[in-house]
This record gives structure tokens, C-alpha cells and sequence, in this order.
């Protein structure tokens, strides 16, 4: 989770550095909540566009994981959205979505439990 924080600050100084370009500055007013939401929608683009694309962010390359639905496959718009927004609570709430790994049969988060989603062990990778 540190390394995918590392990448994601880069994404979110970016995405942050063109919205106060194109806001020439402004984050008063609704202008701050605008922000607010066009980060929530930029980071959530980056996990769902990578967990759709390849099934794996950067990080999870790395590490050798990939997020696969129940089937195997790779997984539907729908499980990465709902994904992403199940996440949100799932570590705000002292990351209790992350403990219940610890007492979930197949070691799930409980964010992938609700979306229909596991992370595996990449077989695919290559080894190092």
C-alpha cells in the first residue's frame, strides 16, 4: 500500500497541477468541492483503468498480484467501480475492510468480497 501511495501522489500532483491551471488558482468557494470530486474521479480512473486493463496496477506488477473476478477473468466496469468505492470506507473506517481479510474464509478484503472480486498471485509474471 505504500509503494501504490508513492505512484498515486505523482497521479493526484498532476491531475491537482492541471485543475489549478485550468482554475487559474481558484479552490474557494464550489470550486473546492469540484476539486474534491475531479481527484476521487482521476484516482478512481487510474485503479479502474489499470485493474481493467491488465488486472493489475504498477504496484501489483511488482509484487506479482492481479485482481481477477470470480471466474478467473478479467474483471467487468461494474466490479472495478464498485471496487473503488467500496475501498474508500473499507480503509477510512481504521481499515477494517482490510482486517476482515483476517477472518474471511478465502483471505479476501472486504472490498473484494462485496465487488465480486479476488486478488491472486500473477502466474503470468516472469520471474526476476
Amino acid at each position: 500500500m505504500v509503494y501504490e501511495a508513492l505512484l498515486l501522489a505523482g497521479v493526484v500532483f498532476l491531475a491537482g497541477l492541471l485543475f489549478q491551471v485550468v482554475s487559474d488558482g481558484a479552490t474557494n468557494g464550489w470550486l473546492r468541492h469540484a476539486f474534491q470530486a475531479y481527484i476521487f474521479l482521476v484516482i478512481g480512473l487510474y485503479f479502474g483503468g489499470s485493474w481493467r486493463r491488465r488486472g493489475q496496477t504498477l504496484p501489483m506488477k511488482t509484487w506479482k498480484l492481479r485482481l481477477i473476478d470470480a471466474n478467473g477473468g478479467r474483471i467487468s466496469l461494474r466490479q472495478a467501480m464498485l471496487r473503488y468505492i467500496c475501498a474508500w470506507p473499507s480503509l477510512a473506517l481504521a481499515g477494517i475492510g482490510i482486517f476482515y481479510a483476517l477472518i474471511d474464509r478465502d483471505r479476501q478484503f472486504l472490498h473484494d468480497r462485496l465487488a465480486g472480486t479476488r486478488i491472486v498471485i500473477d502466474s503470468n509474471a516472469t520471474p526476476a
